[in-house]
């Protein structure tokens, strides 16, 4: 079987016409062909036909032009023409500052930090996350954050705050904001500031959507106020009033109060959403006569609440039958230029309606309609069907 086979491959090469004979054939059907001019031709022709090497007198094809380089090409050149030999971490921020587009400047990173005797700072990682999140680069914010928790270069405060910022606005990397505090904490020259600690109390309460998932998150809450303490960092207002709103998103009020009642030690001043925070907190817990005086306390200072605040207070007094202070906290609202929500007003007229007070109700209700001027036609008759229908049981 090796033998035939062989036999064949022999046949085959002794059949194949050789190359020079090919190109004899080709050149006298087509002259016109010839890479030269008629006479130099006639002399590439003869020596091709008496050549028995003709294979390598043809010359070799004419290579295409080369590619034109892109704008951002360009750029790139010049731009690493410019960095001269030895340069530094600042002469590379230079460079990544003077760049409009993300894409050149991620390139222009990439090289310098291949270069022998050069590495990238803190500062220079710092720049090109920025560079990359503002520019909408978010795979490649990703991948050089995984390289600053990797080591890649020293840590510093703004590195790391950025890095948990970019984390706390991306669902997915949540968890990753939490490893790089866990960094911080562990780290002897870069601990968390108050930035950080208001970057991850403000992101874990806009988790905060319901009862069950409070309780989830509150035992995080603590852990953070403690390590705030223990570390020396003083609270403002903001992360104060942050703290509370968690106690009293999880109706634990008393430990809400606790916290504002430590306010002045640092010297912080409850506002507006200090008193609000915990008079809902109240109220849903059930205490309406705490919520009411926190709400009594806030006006005495001037403060004005907010229409959830108004609102909770009015429906809270109302469902207890405390129909005169919610009347009252009623007109505030709208002396602030605010107005209730349909169900409030339902609530507490009908209260009044149901309590055998019909003819106070309507009263209201033609009071209300005077004084609220985003009150709609379509809400008034709805009202006062409600209370009509209650009046005829």
């Amino acid at each position: 079987m090796g033998f035939l086979a062989s036999s064949l491959r022999k046949s085959t090469r002794l059949c194949r016409p050789p190359i020079s004979i090919l190109l004899r054939f080709f050149l006298s059907v087509h002259p016109s062909l010839l890479p030269y001019s008629s006479s130099i031709g006639s002399g590439f022709h003869r020596s091709i036909c008496s050549d028995p090497n003709a294979e390598s007198l043809i010359p070799p094809p004419q290579s295409p032009n080369p590619k034109t380089p892109t704008p951002l090409q360009m750029q790139f050149e010049s731009w690493i023409h410019m960095l001269k030999p030895g340069f530094s971490p600042s002469d590379v921020v230079e460079a990544l500052r003077a760049q409009s587009d993300p894409d050149l400047a991620l390139d222009i990173f990439r090289w310098t930090g291949q270069q022998r005797g050069y590495r990238h700072n803190h500062v220079t990682y710092l720049f090109m996350i920025k560079i990359s999140i503002f520019g909408n680069r978010y795979r490649h914010a990703e991948t050089l954050i995984e390289e600053v928790i990797a080591g890649a270069c020293s840590a510093s405060v703004p590195l790391y705050n950025t890095i948990i910022r970019f984390c706390c606005g991306r669902k997915f990397l949540f968890n990753r904001a939490f490893d790089v505090y866990k960094k911080m904490v562990n780290s002897e020259d870069c601990k968390p500031s108050l930035e950080t600690y208001t970057l991850l109390l403000n992101s874990l309460l806009r988790r905060f959507n319901n009862l069950n998932v409070c309780y989830i998150y509150l035992h995080t809450v603590r852990s953070l106020t403690k390590q705030m303490k223990v570390s020396g960092v003083i609270p403002d207002t903001f992360v104060l009033n942050m703290i509370i709103k968690a106690y009293s998103k999880c109706l634990e009020v008393d430990e809400a109060i606790r916290v504002f009642r430590e306010m002045g030690l640092y010297g912080c001043q409850p506002n507006a959403y200090t008193y609000g925070y915990i008079a809902k907190g109240m109220c849903e817990k059930g205490r309406v006569s705490q919520g009411l005086g926190f709400y009594r306390e806030m006006r005495r200072k001037d403060l004005v609440p907010s229409s959830s605040t108004y609102i909770i207070l009015i429906c809270s007094l109302s469902l207890e039958r405390r129909f005169e202070d919610a009347t009252k906290i009623l007109f505030d609202m709208l002396g602030n230029s605010m107005s209730p929500d349909l169900l409030t007003y339902k609530t507490l007229l009908e209260g009044l309606c149901r309590e055998g007070k019909g003819i106070d109700a309507y009263e209201l209700l033609e009071e209300m309609r005077k004084k609220d001027a985003l009150m709609g036609e379509k809400t008034y008759k709805t009202l006062a069907k409600g209370l009509h229908f209650l009046s005829q049981e």
